[in-house]
């Protein structure tokens, strides 16, 4: 799953909560079919975002490595393109831990 895929989901969850009902439904996730296995879900896709994120910098760091020792299967247009995508992607995946913060943090300060 990708980071676009993440930020994809996120936006329908942002939609959905914009949505629901103010009844006692809405404080029930169970009332509203929510399972367990659609909260693993989101974390096993958040855990697989984050571990391509670290294979791109690591591939990234590799090509790197190869064209600095003279590797002539590599080139600096390859490594460059490498080296945009992690970091695309790194701030893709730094903004969706800001936006869990920020939710977090708005969900301990409401009142009870």
């Amino acid at each position: 799953m990708s980071v676009d895929q993440i930020l994809s989901q996120m936006q329908q969850l942002r939609t959905q909560a914009t949505q629901r009902p103010a009844g006692p439904e809405a404080v029930n996730p169970a009332a509203q079919g929510v399972n367990e296995v659609e909260r693993s879900n989101f974390a096993d896709a958040l855990t697989q975002a984050v571990g391509q994120v670290n294979e791109l910098q690591q591939t990234t760091g590799d090509l790197k490595n190869r064209l600095q020792a003279g590797d002539d299967q590599v080139t600096l247009t390859e490594v460059m393109l490498a080296s945009q995508r992690s970091s695309v992607a790194f701030e893709a995946t730094l903004q969706v831990r800001n936006r869990l913060v920020q939710a977090y943090e708005k969900v301990m300060n409401m009142p009870l």
